[in-house]
């Protein structure tokens, strides 16, 4: 009976230490980023009864001053520069219309294939400034990080999913290309090197977004019929929503517009 006894404790012992083990690793978890992600999956959409949402988004009054970027604590950046280099937290277009703003359709688009970009979304370092500012890709397309300064940055992205990753980036080294396996709106990129620099990256499922430039205007198109969230995002103003019906071959137009109240 004592042998027995013993026998079963250290069996109780090896078991704990065995299920500890896996659950420490399942927390921890690996780097989510470059893991393959598959694109809904399904059929493709059927363009004969495909719709479209196309709009502008606008600031509504005065939009707030930019302020001055100061790199003056790092020569090798400042130099890059004869002016001034303006922050881009609000960013003006045409005739009151608002750049860097993510708009997507949030809804059920899991009955759908969607095929992966032909090429990665390239982000650029360059004056120590990232370009573009904002920037959206789909889940599993890769997205490329290029260093064009004679100077080291470092790449430091900050996931609430998990998915992020941090690594120095020499002058003149080749680009860093990752990918994404999760939704995220939205992920911020920054530099731990030269502070003022950061961007944000989108991450989504379905080919439905765009990304505002000067003229403020967004296209989704060939979108199944059905009911969906139209979201609009933007780093200042937050998050603005509407609902909307896609009818089959529907056409549909929408207006955004944001307001200094909105500000977060």
């Amino acid at each position: 009976m004592k042998h027995a006894k013993l026998f079963t404790l250290a069996t109780v012992l090896i078991l704990g230490i065995s299920v500890a083990g896996c659950g420490n690793k399942e927390s921890s978890g690996d780097n989510a980023a470059n893991a393959p992600a598959t694109h809904s999956g399904g059929k493709p959409v059927d363009p004969t009864t495909a719709g479209s949402v196309t709009g502008i988004v606008r600031f509504d009054g005065m939009p707030p001053k930019k302020k001055a970027i100061n790199m003056s604590a790092v020569p090798n950046c400042a130099k890059l520069h004869s002016e001034p280099v303006m922050s881009e937290e609000v960013v003006p277009g045409d005739s009151g219309a608002l750049q860097n703003v993510v708009v997507y359709l949030k809804g059920d688009f899991s009955a759908y294939y969607f095929p992966p970009a032909g090429a990665p979304v390239k982000i650029s370092q360059n004056g120590c400034i990232y370009s573009p500012h904002v920037a959206a890709v789909m889940t599993g397309d890769p997205v490329e990080v290029g260093n064009a300064d004679s100077t080291t940055h470092n790449i430091n992205v900050i996931s609430k999913s998990r998915q992020g990753w941090n690594e120095t980036q020499a002058q003149g080294s080749a680009p860093i290309q990752k990918s994404f396996a999760k939704e995220e709106i939205t992920l911020l990129v920054k530099c731990n090197i030269h502070p003022w620099m950061r961007f944000y990256l989108a991450v989504l499922s379905h080919p439905y977004f765009q990304v505002t430039g000067k003229d403020g205007q967004f296209a989704l198109r060939n979108v199944p019929p059905g009911t969906y969230k139209l979201v609009a995002w933007h780093e200042e103003f937050g998050a603005r929503e509407q609902n909307i019906v896609i009818e089959p071959k529907q056409e549909k137009t929408v207006s955004i517009a944001f307001t200094d109240g909105d500000r977060r």
